[in-house]
């Protein structure tokens, strides 16, 4: 790193080795890099992700779904291993042209349906089943206010906060500051919605729920980014509050489970193709 200050060249040249970690699986150009062709399971959906915030929410759904007895949403989920290049692959890039998880293909339909972006695919699942979304006109729209909230603030607490408070080569004053000042603002805005209902779109538990919880639940639970002391975590109590009655579901907790492959074994379940595989041994 120079000493001096920075000054952006006239065309930007992309550098490999200045990128901070995940720098191996960042690129500027698009586009499959190697051929590799993704295992279909017996279920008709096939989910094609990692645990993470983002693959959290869609396994978080559909494992509410199968506790609701919808057993049409029986589903196998495969592990993506990102740090190993899986999301260029030939077949997740036609099913996910942005390679990044998670990805979804469902194949009750001819031709199967590709749906990604978590958003999607969470807003995919309630359509199709019917449940965890709203019917009134009114309270369907809240539900897409919050969902949508949570997808146009992934990149400031994500791509922004994130990189450059945990992953970023170098701790910088500057982008630090400018973007904890805005996951706080959100954090408020999440905190003054939960102190006036339950849940985030009001008096149900929706996708709202579920799309928010894996990154701002477990940001107050410290649990992303072990940053929780650094942004005063425990003023948001409202948000405390929601975040534990959250964690606390038994399919959220099997949903945390599905394709993780880190952390305690206990905690760990790289692919899931039944109900059985969380009780096995």
């Amino acid at each position: 790193m120079s000493d001096l200050p920075y000054s952006p060249p006239r065309v930007w040249v992309w550098e490999k080795t200045n990128g901070g970690a995940f720098a191996n699986i960042n690129r500027p150009v698009a586009g499959a890099t190697h051929e590799k062709t993704l295992p279909v399971g017996q279920h008709p959906l096939q989910l094609y992700s990692l645990a993470t915030p983002n693959g959290v929410k869609v396994t978080i759904l559909l494992e509410e779904l199968l506790a609701l007895g919808v057993e049409q949403a029986q589903y196998d989920a495969w592990l993506i291993k990102i740090t190993e290049g899986d999301q260029f692959g030939s077949d997740f890039v036609a099913i996910n042209p942005n390679s990044k998880i998670p990805a979804l293909l469902d194949h009750s339909t001819t031709p199967p349906v590709r749906v990604f972006e978590s958003g999607s695919i969470l807003l995919y699942l309630a359509e199709k089943f019917g449940h965890f979304i709203p019917a009134a006109p009114a309270e369907r729209t809240e539900c897409l206010n919050w969902l949508f909230w949570q997808v146009a603030g992934a990149g400031f607490l994500g791509g922004g906060f994130g990189h450059f408070y945990a992953y970023a080569p170098e701790k910088l004053e500057y982008p630090i500051n400018r973007y904890t000042m805005e996951v706080k603002r959100q954090l408020d805005v999440l905190d003054q919605q939960l102190g006036k209902t339950p849940y985030v779109a009001g008096q149900a538990y929706t996708i709202a729920d579920m799309a928010i919880w894996p990154w701002y639940g477990e940001l107050v639970n410290n649990r992303v980014y072990q940053a929780a002391e650094f942004l005063d975590a425990q003023s948001y109590r409202n948000v405390l509050r929601w975040a534990e009655e959250i964690g606390s579901r038994p399919a959220v907790k099997r949903g945390q489970r599905v394709n993780r492959n880190w952390g305690p074994e206990a905690e760990q379940l790289p692919e899931r193709h039944s109900a059985e595989d969380f009780i096995k041994p």
